[in-house]
């Protein structure tokens, strides 16, 4: 048999056993499929005369273990097993969400089971560990996975033997969180692995289980290591690093604050949480900022419910419904009388608020009127009522959000910058969610979970299409867009079947240059796709107005065309080629006239 023809038969395998990358498992997995170690051991690209190692388009690092291992001992010894274990897992989670962020574009329509196996071999390629998998089965259609493995040579074993000797509990937590990442992010559910095994435990290997998330029954425990920090309130937990944390996703959250659980697990996300931990101790004014959608509100009453003003009012005020006439009487309370139709006497916002947390969203929209009067109350902690004559004293934590640039508009005149002094003590920016994409696979877990229970509808899961299509959608909505989306797939939907792209995407919510079509593979692509072309000789000959075309030169051209695109990136136009940033580079050197001449 030759190589072309070996070629051709695994794609037939592929076809026939690959399932479109809806389900796959041990019995017909099939080793030489791509993505295989080669297919991805020709992606790691070393550039010494730079200092730069490459994963495809991703950078990496070659880094001493004995390093690694003396940082694991610095956060064991400063922060507590249990913080340290916490950052680790989140650590190892990011990492297993980029790598399969590189599979799930480098290798679109992989076989499934291949695709998914990719990530065991990338967590040996970049000396993690050794992975033998045992038995998987998973389909994502019914939205199931179950995966037993073994891991050898735990690098993380290594390090926290060493330094700890033999314990009783599991010590490779990053690789945990990579799994966890890496077979989410595919998977576009939550699924949830457990070291049942380990060395550092006395085994002579490790063992792991993989499940998506109702399959393992209460995964509060292992969702913990996702969440940043202790989120309980200050009220309930005065020690404040001693204790379990509320669960990222909290299977029951209290109806008060259901729709507004703040989720994730990206850096972006983390660093986020970290400034929310540390400012909740205290009683400063906090202001937060960042796009519309982005969860201004969410943060400000998990600001509210960790604080020590836990078991006090949040009141929240939604500064650009008020009209200018009704702020005052909003904001400081009306007495009887005061105007036409004040029948009867009644607090503001203020007063409500008394010991606890006042959220003034939208802040900037305030006209100068009432931001002096708002001014005036957080200089004197006094309101007056209108129409009354009493002062009353108040004790209240202001929140503020705000969508615009207040700087912006304090110099364009529109806002006092003594209130913007005295809003922004502690500014928190929140980032918008294409910044924090290792977060979408656990917000559409999250929000498929919460959308489902509210609407009494049972869909199973996404297709893999509508996985593709929210990982690389824009959302200019964010997280406020990405839970309407998910509603209304939960809504259009089957039930007992998988959320597809029709079930989400209106036509008139995308623009000409995103809106995907799905191609005959079951992959996304653009509408313009040129594999649409009836006949490719024909167009092409017909544009280049030449009866002869000469492959290499065209070849050439395309090279350098690619390069010229992506300003000179080269692993940005290979991955427009589909090529490795390897196999261009390779290319450009023996194209006809070099693309760099």
């Amino acid at each position: 048999m030759t190589k072309a023809d070996s070629r051709i038969s695994l794609a037939e395998v592929a076809r026939q056993t690959g399932a479109m990358l809806r389900r796959g498992d041990s019995a017909h997995y099939r080793d030489g499929l791509p993505p295989s170690l080669a297919d991805l051991t020709e992606s790691l690209f070393f550039s010494p005369g730079d200092g730069r190692i490459w994963l495809n388009d991703q950078r990496m690092l070659l880094w001493h273990c004995s390093a690694m291992g003396h940082l694991r001992r610095e956060l064991i010894d400063t922060l507590g097993l249990e913080r340290a274990r916490g950052l680790l897992t989140r650590a190892g989670y990011v990492s297993g969400a980029r790598d399969a962020q590189l599979v799930r574009e480098r290798w679109p329509d992989g076989d499934a089971a291949s695709v998914f196996m990719a990530g065991t071999r990338l967590h040996a390629l970049e000396g993690v560990v050794k992975v033998t998998p045992l038995a998987f089965d998973f389909d994502i259609d019914r939205g199931t996975y179950e995966g037993e493995f073994l891991w050898e040579h735990s690098s993380e074993d290594d390090e926290h033997i060493a330094a700890y000797g033999i314990g009783t509990e599991a010590a490779c937590w990053s690789q945990v969180g990579y799994a966890t990442g890496y077979v989410t992010s595919l998977f576009g559910q939550l699924v949830v692995f457990r070291e049942v095994e380990c060395r550092s435990m006395g085994a002579s290997v490790c063992r792991v289980i993989g499940r998506h998330a109702a399959a393992w029954g209460d995964v509060s425990e292992d969702l913990r290591y996702l969440q940043a920090r202790d989120f309980r309130s200050l009220a309930e937990a005065p020690a404040a690093h001693a204790a379990v944390a509320t669960p990222v996703l909290d299977p029951t959250p209290e109806v008060s604050g259901a729709r507004h659980e703040i989720v994730g697990a990206s850096s972006a996300f983390n660093s986020a949480c970290h400034q929310l931990d540390r400012v909740a101790r205290t009683q400063a004014t906090v202001l937060f900022t960042g796009e519309s959608g982005v969860g201004k509100e969410a943060f400000a009453r998990r600001l509210h419910r960790i604080s020590a003003r836990a078991d006090k009012p949040f009141v929240a005020v939604n500064c650009a419904a008020i009209p200018e006439t009704l702020i005052e009487s909003e904001l400081f309370g009306v007495e009887r009388g005061a105007f036409t139709g004040a029948s009867s006497s009644r607090p503001g916002r203020f007063e409500r608020a008394d010991g606890g947390t006042l959220f003034l969203d939208e802040v900037g929209t305030l006209s100068l009127p009432g931001q002096g009067k708002l001014l005036r109350v957080l200089q004197e902690g006094e309101v007056e009522r209108v129409g009354g004559t009493r002062t009353l004293t108040v004790d209240v934590r202001v929140v503020a959000a705000t969508n615009v640039d207040l700087q912006a508009e304090v110099r364009a005149g529109r806002f006092r910058e003594d209130l913007y002094y005295r809003l922004n003590v502690y500014p928190m920016h929140l980032p918008p969610l294409r910044e924090r994409r290792d977060d979408v696979p656990l917000l559409m877990n999250h929000f498929l979970r919460r959308e489902s229970a509210r609407h009494g509808r049972s869909p199973t899961g996404f297709t893999p299409r509508a996985v593709r299509a929210l990982l690389h959608y824009a959302y200019p909505g964010n997280i406020r867009e990405l839970q309407n989306l998910i509603e209304r797939g939960v809504i259009s939907a089957d039930d007992g079947a998988p959320i597809d792209v029709r079930h989400l995407f209106r036509r008139e919510q995308l623009s000409d240059e995103t809106l995907l079509a799905i191609g005959a593979s079951g992959a996304l692509m653009p509408s313009h796709d040129p594999g649409r072309v009836p006949n490719l000789l024909q167009h092409l000959q017909q544009t280049l107005g030449a009866d002869t075309l000469a492959l290499g030169e065209l070849e050439a051209r395309l090279l350098r065309e690619a390069v010229a695109a992506a300003d000179g990136n080269l692993a940005a136009a290979a991955r427009q080629l589909g090529l490795t940033r390897a196999q261009l580079a390779y290319r450009l050197e023996k194209a006809p006239g070099r693309a760099d001449a």
